[in-house]
């Protein structure tokens, strides 16, 4: 049972898709407990042919973070719904989940994993004391990427010892190359952010590197710096071009040269992996888990400085070898794709998990650590 808390729909919700809609390869039959404010992510779920525990229209915000944490009627809902569904092993994701997923599972005295889908909320002061509580007394992890890990072993060693690394994956037959409607030389080069409008992302600096390289963007996605970005990319004179949130913006990457990745220490970056296996070369900031999937000048190019003209200098120089090197390295790009980044694969890797859970003794919480 994925117990998803959540407002949007981002990398962790769509990984769970994924996952759930694949019960041949991870050895499981999947069902969601959901609460969320978001009835799009209720749509989401349903919509994919998942089999989704809807709990109905709920708040946001800490007080209702609070009230759903520590109070009685969620945790009793999540149990009862356990027992009447069989379930075997409980799995969290992002940081909302953490207290009422693990007290729930603990009252219902089941195994928990957990996936860690970034590591933001074990420094942030008003997310830490809760999901290290959490952390304490769940039994096993995943972190997306080498590069969670290797965080984990820094701030919380006793969680890292628990974590296995397995990989985020796409499906490669889903995002496979497509022939742009516009050939290239037949329009300006354009370049294409994929991610939510969210202040850690940084658009803004792939906006103000777009206006200095003078390459068309498209920024594909949605969230609350939108209106922000909008205003930037005026007054900056940046030729972009905003088109929300796009269930399937396969058509909008092919359409254009490049992808540009400006987050800061991105996990891994689904968008990225999508981009690659549809053959287009990222540009993308080195920091998180980004090195481990993009190739400098192999398959993209990485950005050590977090600065406009930084980005702007690998756009330019991506444009000046379009011609002769950008089919080059998107086909080196789908190669990588497919042999390190396909879902069975990540498929293989969760049902490993859940097999180790599934098969342990009854339920036990590791040793209880300072919270």
């Amino acid at each position: 049972m994925h117990v998803v808390v959540a407002g949007d729909i981002g990398g962790a919700e769509r990984l769970l898709v994924d996952l759930a809609s694949r019960p041949m390869h991870t050895g499981a039959c999947h069902e969601v407990a959901l609460i969320t404010p978001n009835r799009a992510l209720a749509r989401y779920f349903t919509g994919a042919g998942l089999c989704v525990h809807d709990r109905g229209p709920s708040r946001a915000g800490p007080i209702a973070y609070l009230k759903r944490s520590f109070g009685r009627a969620d945790v009793d809902w999540l149990v009862s719904l356990f027992a009447e569904r069989k379930t075997d092993v409980v799995h969290t994701h992002t940081f909302a989940s953490h207290v009422v997923g693990t007290r729930a599972a603990r009252a219902a005295k089941l195994p928990q994993l957990r996936t860690e889908h970034h590591v933001m909320h074990y420094f942030d002061p008003s997310c830490s004391p809760f999901t290290r509580w959490a952390a304490a007394r769940t039994q096993a992890f995943v972190a997306v990427s080498a590069y969670v890990r290797r965080v984990l072993e820094g701030t919380a060693p006793a969680v890292a010892a628990r974590t296995t690394v397995v990989r985020n994956g796409i499906d490669t037959d889903y995002w496979a190359p497509r022939p742009a409607l516009h050939p290239r030389g037949a329009r300006p080069f354009r370049v294409a952010v994929i991610c939510r409008l969210t202040a850690w992302k940084r658009v803004d600096l792939a906006l103000r590197a777009a206006a200095l390289a003078g390459v068309e963007i498209v920024v594909i996605g949605d969230g609350e710096e939108r209106g922000r970005l909008e205003a930037l990319a005026a007054s900056c004179r940046a030729h972009a071009t905003f088109v929300g949130h796009k269930a399937d913006p396969r058509a909008d990457i092919a359409a254009c040269d490049l992808v540009v990745s400006t987050a800061d220490r991105e996990p891994l970056g689904l968008s990225v992996l999508e981009s690659l296996a549809m053959e287009r070369p990222v540009v993308a900031f080195a920091g998180g888990g980004i090195p481990e999937i993009v190739e400098h000048e192999v398959t993209g190019w990485l950005v050590p400085e977090a600065t406009p003209a930084a980005f702007a200098a690998a756009i330019t120089r991506a444009r000046e070898v379009a011609e002769r090197r950008l089919a080059t390295m998107g086909a080196r790009a789908r190669r990588f794709a497919m042999e390190h980044g396909r879902i069975d694969q990540t498929c293989d890797g969760y049902a490993t998990a859940y097999r180790a859970l599934a098969l342990a003794p009854a339920a036990r919480g590791p040793a209880e650590e300072p919270s």
